[in-house]
C-alpha cells in the first residue's frame, strides 16, 4: 500500500511541474502585469520566471526527468514480482512471466503518467493560465533556486547549441494587427464585446496605417468661397451648403488663403452688416498628402480652426480633412437631412458586395476578407480597381484579383463610383486577369 501511495504520489509531483510549465509559459504578460500591480500573491514570481523562460524550463526539465526516472525504477521494483507472480498464477511460464510482469507494470504507471501527470495538469493551465501562474511560482522559483547548479548548466548549454547555430535565445515578445483582430473577433463570439464595439475597434486600428489621403475630401468634392466672386454669388453658397467650414480662395481652389466659419459670415449677412471675408478668414492648417492620420489627428486639436488643408509634393492643393472624416473613419458614414450619404459597403443576398468607389481600400479588404499588401500607392476601392487594370475602365469592365470578381458598374465622369465585388473560384499561382 505504501509504494503505491508513492508511485501516486510522483505522479501527481509530475503533474504539478507539467501545470506549472504551461500555465507560465502561457500566461499573458499584460494580465500578470496588472494582478502584480493589484498585489496578487505569486504575481511578481510568475513574471519574473515569464521573463527568464530559458531557466524556469531548464528547471522544469529537471524535475520531470528525474520523477520519470525514480518513478519507473521504483515502480517497476516495487510491482513487478508482484505483476510477474499473478501471471505465474495464470499459467505463464516464469521466463516469460518476469519480463511481461514489469512490462505491464511500466505500461501502467506510463498510462497513470501521461493522464494524470500530463494532459489532465495541462488542460487544467490552459483554463486559468494567469491564476494557476501566481499560485504555483512561489513552489518553482524554490526548486528552480535548489537545484541552482544543474538549472544553470542545462541553460548554459541550451544558449551555447542556439549560438552554434546563429540563433537569438531571447523570445520574440511581438503581437501583430492579426493577432489583435484575432483575438477581438473571438470577444465578440464570446459575447464580451458587441459588434458595433468590434467594428470601431477595427476602424482605430485602420486609422492608425492610413495616410491622410485616405481620410481627406477630394479636391473635386470640395465646397468653397471664391472670395472674387460677386456678392451675391457667396451668399447663395452660404445659405445653401451643409457645412460649417469653408475654405476661401482668390479665384482658384489651388489659391486658397483660409477657412471661414460660415455662422459667422451668416450672422453678419443677417444683421445688415458689410460682407467682408476677410476679416473673418482663419488660417488653416496645411500638411503635405504623406502624412499619418493619427499626425494629422495632433494637427487638428492643435489647429486654430478644426480643419487641415491636404497639399502634395508640387504644392497643388488636394483635399481637406476635418475631425468629422476621422470620425467617419473609425465609426462609419453618417447620414443626414442635408446629405445624402449612402454606405460604403452593401451586401446582396447573393453573397456580392456592392462597393462606393470612393470606400478606402483597408475597409473593402475586412469586409470581403482580402488581404493588401503593406506597400501600396492606393487608397480607395477605386485607386485598388486601377492599379490592376492600368488603364481607365468602361463601365461593365471587371477584373479578377484574389479570389473576386470587381466589375466597374457605375462612373461619374472618369471617376470610378461603383463597383460590384463577387467572390469566385480562387486561381492560385495565377496573376491577376485583366478583362477588356
Amino acid at each position: 500500500m505504501i509504494e503505491l501511495f508513492i508511485v501516486l504520489t510522483l505522479i501527481l509531483l509530475n503533474g504539478l511541474f507539467a501545470l506549472s510549465e504551461l500555465a507560465v509559459v502561457s500566461a499573458r504578460r499584460p494580465r500578470l502585469t496588472a494582478l502584480a500591480a493589484a498585489n496578487r500573491p505569486g504575481a511578481q514570481t510568475a513574471l519574473r520566471l515569464a521573463s527568464n523562460p530559458g531557466r524556469f524550463l531548464s528547471a522544469v526539465q529537471i524535475g520531470i526527468t528525474l520523477i520519470g526516472i525514480v518513478n519507473g525504477a521504483y515502480s517497476g521494483e516495487a510491482f513487478g514480482a508482484q505483476a510477474a507472480h499473478a501471471l505465474q498464477g495464470l499459467g505463464v511460464p516464469q521466463k516469460l512471466a518476469t519480463p511481461l510482469g514489469f512490462g505491464v507494470v511500466i505500461a501502467v504507471v506510463t498510462y497513470l503518467s501521461v493522464i494524470v501527470g500530463e494532459l489532465v495538469p495541462k488542460t487544467l493551465a490552459l483554463r486559468n493560465a494567469e491564476g494557476i501562474a501566481c499560485t504555483v511560482a512561489p513552489f518553482m522559483a524554490g526548486f528552480s533556486r535548489a537545484a541552482a547548479p544543474a538549472v544553470w548548466l542545462l541553460d548554459a548549454s541550451t544558449r551555447l547549441v542556439f549560438r552554434v547555430f546563429g540563433q537569438s535565445v531571447e523570445p520574440e515578445s511581438r503581437v501583430t494587427d492579426e493577432e489583435i483582430r484575432t483575438i477581438i473577433a473571438e470577444a465578440e463570439s464570446a459575447g464580451v464585446i458587441e459588434r458595433g464595439e468590434r467594428e470601431m475597434i477595427a476602424g482605430v486600428m485602420r486609422l492608425a496605417d492610413r495616410a491622410v489621403v485616405g481620410l481627406m475630401t477630394p479636391r473635386t468634392d470640395v465646397d468653397w468661397i471664391d472670395i472674387t466672386a460677386p456678392e451675391a454669388e457667396i451668399k447663395t453658397r452660404l445659405i445653401t451648403t451643409p457645412h460649417s467650414r469653408l475654405p476661401v480662395g482668390e479665384g482658384s481652389v489651388d489659391k486658397l488663403i483660409g477657412v471661414v466659419q460660415t455662422r459667422e459670415l451668416l450672422a453678419a449677412f443677417l444683421k445688415g452688416e458689410l460682407l467682408d471675408i476677410r476679416t473673418h478668414v482663419r488660417k488653416a492648417a496645411i500638411v503635405p498628402d504623406t502624412t499619418d492620420a493619427l499626425d494629422v489627428l495632433g494637427i487638428l486639436r492643435q489647429a486654430n480652426v478644426p480643419m487641415a488643408l491636404i497639399h502634395d509634393e508640387y504644392g497643388d492643393f488636394e483635399g481637406i480633412v476635418t475631425p468629422a472624416d476621422i470620425l467617419e473613419a473609425i465609426a462609419g458614414v453618417f447620414r443626414s437631412d442635408q446629405t445624402s450619404a449612402e454606405p460604403h459597403a452593401i451586401e446582396r443576398d447573393d453573397g456580392s458586395w456592392l462597393l462606393a468607389g470612393s470606400m478606402p481600400a483597408d475597409e473593402m479588404a475586412d469586409r470581403i476578407g482580402i488581404v493588401l499588401p503593406p506597400q501600396r500607392s492606393y487608397e480607395t476601392v477605386a485607386g485598388y480597381v486601377l492599379a490592376h487594370l492600368m488603364h481607365m475602365p468602361r463601365t461593365g469592365e471587371h477584373v479578377d484579383i484574389a479570389g473576386w470578381r470587381f466589375e466597374v458598374i457605375d462612373l461619374d465622369g472618369r471617376r470610378i463610383d461603383k463597383v460590384l465585388a463577387t467572390q469566385i473560384r480562387p486561381m492560385r499561382g495565377l496573376a491577376p486577369r485583366r478583362v477588356y
